[in-house]
């Protein structure tokens, strides 16, 4: 069949998970923008639970080289609005909005960019040469923070502490670790397991906070 005739993309089962993902992401920010935290970062872990499975559906398939390509971008562009975009901008709106806030939020944003295209980069490269997955993460994947910002929101109910500064201090610390030359392994089944639990668990004590936002 000619490509010209085709719509343009890759729309089979292995790319859904990160379109899903995607599509939180962006409702997330528009929680941002109507002032509604908890939405936000449900819309974070949402996304988050989304780029934990995406890569084992994908490997389900066998695909071609421009579909693995495609896979690699695709992760990447979602993961900067996900994991980028959408926790620099909370940090920023619930922080005060102070101009101190923006330029650290800001700073993440482009730490993470910075990563994420690097990445891909070097994941083409590996994939000229090698099979299968890597073995570990260099520095901090964008994807923790699906995790940490949740965690540090729901600690941040728990007591009476002003938390605008800890988020600013947390975001400019990951800022850094994303660029940190590094090398964290990459959890296998057990690890994930412990990783999704720990997600769920959030995800449950959010929505019993605020059903009615849900």
């Amino acid at each position: 069949m000619n490509d010209e005739k085709k719509i343009l993309g890759y729309y089979d089962y292995t790319v859904l998970l990160t379109y899903i993902g995607l599509t939180f992401g962006v409702v997330g920010l528009s929680l941002i923008m109507g002032g509604n935290p908890s939405g936000a970062i449900f819309c974070l872990m949402i996304s988050g639970l989304c780029d934990m499975f995406d890569g084992m559906v994908a490997a389900t398939k066998k695909r071609n080289r421009n579909e693995k390509k495609f896979g690699i971008q695709i992760d990447s562009l979602c993961d900067l609005v996900c994991f980028g975009v959408l926790p620099g901008l909370f940090v920023y709106k619930f922080s005060g909005e102070s101009y101190g806030g923006l330029a650290i939020s800001a700073a993440y944003v482009l730490c993470a960019l910075i990563r994420l295209a690097y990445f891909n980069v070097c994941e083409e490269e590996r994939q000229k040469t090698e099979t299968g997955t890597r073995k570990y993460y260099q520095g901090l994947p964008v994807t923790s923070v699906a995790l940490l910002l949740p965690g540090f929101y729901l600690l941040g109910g728990f007591t009476d502490i002003d938390f605008r500064y800890i988020y600013i201090s947390l975001i400019a610390a990951m800022g850094i670790l994303f660029l940190s030359p590094f090398k964290l392994k990459k959890p296998k089944t057990v690890g994930k397991a412990v990783l999704g639990v720990i997600g769920v668990t959030e995800m449950a004590i959010l929505i019993l906070g605020v059903v009615e936002v849900i």
